[in-house]
């Protein structure tokens, strides 16, 4: 992930294998704002050689948590355009060389605009920061399949984090 172009920022390591962080443009215009988020000089851009999955947008309302999740063969690639998300990941892929990280980030506008690439295997959860919804734009390889992917309740034991207490120290 070393390729860099004028227009396209090289990927960063966010701790756990395999997921990165790409910040992203935004380009002031009158009016509001050009926001990209996929370009073919992208260091995150999937393969499509195999087909494309799909581009869907998820709402995520204050006070809701989502999570956990993960998928078995589909790799995400998240934006937040509007709003601040805070995005949890939880790598517990055997024989991973972060197997038992956990990594917290904020994700979306306006200081942490940039795309998320979450692997398969890795849990990942996420709730809105602040007091209004954000809006999250998922890129998927794969189109979605409910029998592809696995999800656990927001407060599984397995998952060394706590959405309540992180809520009650953002709120500090």
């Amino acid at each position: 992930m070393d390729a860099r172009t004028t227009n396209s920022p090289i990927a960063q390591e966010v701790g756990i294998a395999g997921a990165l962080f790409q910040p992203l443009t935004v380009i002031p215009t009158p009016g509001g704002p050009v926001l990209r988020m996929l370009r073919p000089d992208s260091p995150l851009l999937p393969d499509f050689a195999a087909g494309f999955g799909e581009i869907y947008f998820s709402e995520v309302l204050p006070g809701a948590v989502k999570a956990w999740k993960r998928h078995n063969r589909q790799t995400q690639l998240f934006a937040v355009p509007h709003g601040l998300l805070r995005i949890v990941l939880y790598d517990d892929r055997p024989g991973s060389s972060t197997q038992g990280v956990l990594c917290e980030l904020a994700l979306g506008r306006p200081e942490n605009y940039g795309l998320l690439r979450i692997p398969t295997g890795v849990w990942y959860g996420f709730a809105a920061l602040g007091g209004e919804a954000a809006l999250i734009c998922n890129c998927a390889d794969l189109p979605h399949d409910p029998a592809e992917g696995e999800r656990r309740p927001a407060d599984d034991p397995a998952i060394p984090y706590s959405w309540e207490s992180a809520a009650r120290a953002g709120e500090r």
